[in-house]
């Protein structure tokens, strides 16, 4: 066999078969989701905002929509029955007169807990991989997700990459890049996908950044 020949062990080609192992991953998500949800007589929307709500707090409906990459008209038909069930309520805006923020109820705070914890088994999962395993597939995960997000595929979402205060190889050594909002260097493990301080890049700091960050990440 020439050096050129592919071996059968090439086929199908690398890409398709991580592909194949991510769409695999995500049939698991979405059927322990859809398990979960019924058991606590939710639908996995509902759960997701229950979810959301506990981890940023009163939103409104179309950011809700914005996170979660769901259709205005299908989260206000989750939130309807999430508020019949007494599990959020709609209060007055300050920033928006004639808008609604949605708030957990005492209940809908009980059972948030319980939700967010619904992906817990990927969690265990990751924890099997070695400490640099988890950092490639961190820094793979973060190239994946902006590409997606950049095709328009998934909603975008608060990570360094597009955070303007990203610095990425600014330094030496095992932490090469640099968070200017806490002033400190950090290493892939420390990539964030969704992160409470982030601030959002103009788009030409986004794509040097990233061209820098993809090129020697």
């Amino acid at each position: 066999m020439s050096q050129d020949a592919r071996s059968p062990l090439d086929s199908p080609p690398l890409d398709r078969r991580i592909a194949t192992g991510l769409h695999k991953l995500g049939l698991a998500l979405k059927h322990q989701t859809w398990s979960q949800a019924s058991a606590h007589g939710l639908s996995p929307t509902q759960g997701q905002i229950l979810a959301l709500l506990a981890a940023e707090g009163a939103l409104r409906a179309s950011e809700v929509a914005e996170r979660l990459g769901i259709g205005l008209p299908t989260i206000s038909e989750a939130v309807t029955t999430l508020a019949d069930k007494g599990l959020v309520r709609r209060t007055p805006d300050r920033r928006h007169p004639r808008a609604r923020l949605l708030r957990l109820t005492a209940a809908g705070t009980r059972l948030s807990g319980q939700a967010r914890a619904w992906p817990e088994f990927l969690t265990q999962a990751v924890g099997t991989l070695t400490d640099a395993e988890q950092a490639t597939l961190l820094t793979a995960l973060v190239k994946m997700i902006r590409t997606l997000q950049e095709q328009g595929q998934i909603p975008i979402s608060r990570m360094c990459a597009t955070c303007t205060h990203f610095r990425p190889h600014v330094h030496d050594g095992d932490r090469p890049h640099h968070c200017a909002f806490v002033d400190a260097p950090m290493g892939a493990p420390h990539l964030r996908l969704d992160c409470d301080d982030h601030e959002p890049a103009p788009a030409d700091q986004q794509r040097t950044a990233w061209a820098r960050f993809a090129n020697t990440a």
